[in-house]
């Protein structure tokens, strides 16, 4: 092997050592966090200037997952045909909404529903990959999640906790991609389980971990004065990132039970309500971006029973989480974002129970807080919610806006180790732009 190889193979057993070392002499798992502190520099953000009056701090990022109706939530048609059994219900904003969906109505004035969203992706795998990449799948790379975009472009604002945590979804779409894993996201499988292996292990007393901690600083002397490369002084950062997030009075923001009952009964008694929580908690300590993702969208058969039933948790969830970000002060800082990878058919299948197919020529997002002009709906479908019949969005359109609502360049080209370049808003052919009218 060549020297260059070599000094890999090291670097490579040195990660594996040290990550495994501190899971077990510090009972921290590490990884999300390694080099922290290279992610709390920004690189994109802008002056006041490049966006919104008062631009976001933080995004929450509402994943319907498996494709949700627009027609049976944020776009009700009058048409029988296409609406089923479905009513509209008024929200005393620009938009109506479904009859299921009556508490986000109270809600409205703080919403731009968007009922022109467009994608060219139909399938669920790759339509939820360019939800939250901006790219189409590719064999040869993986795209950094738009999370991991955001932490990278406008660095971390509590330099203790994660930049980015998702909770109760695939952890694909919390991947960072070519960017390395201090910008990935946090997988959280429940929302009320913790940020599992962040304390001190019980075997391991206060005393001794110092103990043990100067005993690798010692051994660390001579591999560093050998290998002198950023990667070694981001490895050796480990270990105080692990301290500092042990030591963080922030951690306890994962502890939903320390909320009163009134209020975790306000947000519904299940693991996306109870997601929606955490993002509140989580946003109050500084955390940049927080996905939360409902499942079940996915409705081939007994289309109205499922979508009630789904909208339902959006329903109480979602409104929940806009009354109390602005009763804290935060909604105007924080933006709360509504995405899917599809919409839903216009025809109904009779022999499917009355279910709908997927359909990614148009469908509805929303987007509410952070200076969106609040009670306003941009682009309409056609007649049966078929196609855009004005102002189309693509899905990079839409991540570029997130993007806007925080003051990115989400036009800024960042490479990839093979000196490929990439956006934050898409490839130089669908290059995505924000949507300025939307906010104040």
């Amino acid at each position: 092997m060549s020297n260059c190889e070599l000094m890999k193979a090291d670097e490579l057993t040195r990660r594996r050592f040290m990550t495994n070392a501190a899971r077990a002499y510090l009972g921290v798992t590490v990884a999300p966090l390694l080099g922290a502190g290279l992610a709390s520099a920004p690189l994109g953000a802008q002056s006041k200037g490049s966006g919104p009056g008062k631009l976001a701090e933080h995004v929450i990022f509402l994943n319907m997952s498996g494709g949700m109706s627009h027609l049976d939530t944020f776009d009700v048609k009058k048409n029988k045909d296409v609406a089923g059994p479905v009513e509209a219900i008024a929200s005393g904003a620009e938009f109506n909404l479904s009859q299921y969906l009556p508490k986000t109505a109270g809600v409205a004035g703080h919403m731009c529903v968007i009922n022109s969203m467009t994608s060219k992706q139909g399938a669920h795998e790759q339509g939820q990959y360019l939800l939250h990449s901006s790219y189409s799948p590719r064999g040869t790379i993986i795209h950094p999640a738009i999370g991991s975009w955001v932490v990278r472009l406008k660095g971390r604002k509590n330099t203790t906790l994660p930049g980015f945590v998702s909770v109760g979804g695939n952890p694909k779409n919390a991947t960072s991609g070519f960017f390395g894993s201090e910008y990935a996201g946090v997988p959280l499988g429940r929302p009320d389980q913790g940020l599992k292996n962040s304390k001190r292990a019980n075997t391991v007393g206060a005393e001794d971990l110092m103990k043990r901690l100067a005993v690798a600083d010692a051994i660390n002397v001579d591999f560093h004065e050998k290998y002198k490369t950023p990667n070694i002084k981001a490895y050796d950062s480990l270990y105080d990132e692990a301290i500092k997030l042990m030591k963080s009075e922030d951690l306890k923001a994962f502890e939903i039970d320390q909320e009163p009952s009134k209020v975790r009964s306000a947000y519904g008694n299940d693991r996306f309500g109870q997601g929606c929580l955490l993002a509140r908690r989580l946003v109050e300590v500084g955390v940049r971006f927080v996905e939360v993702t409902l499942g079940g969208w996915d409705t081939h058969y007994d289309n109205f029973t499922a979508v009630e039933a789904r909208a339902a948790v959006l329903d109480q969830g979602f409104s929940a989480l806009v009354k109390d970000l602005e009763d804290k002060g935060l909604l105007e800082s924080t933006l709360i974002v509504i995405g899917t990878e599809f919409g839903r058919t216009p025809n109904i299948v009779a022999e499917h129970n009355n279910g709908r197919d997927h359909h990614p020529s148009c469908f509805s997002c929303v987007m509410a807080g952070a200076g969106i002009k609040g009670g306003t709906a941009y682009g309409k479908s056609d007649r049966s919610g078929h196609k855009v019949d004005t102002d189309g969005v693509t899905v990079q359109d839409f991540n570029a806006t997130i993007g806007y609502a925080l003051g990115l360049q989400t036009d800024k080209v960042l490479k990839s180790p093979s000196g490929r370049p990439f956006r934050m808003a898409g490839a130089d052919a669908d290059l995505g732009k924000p949507i300025t009218s939307i906010f104040v």
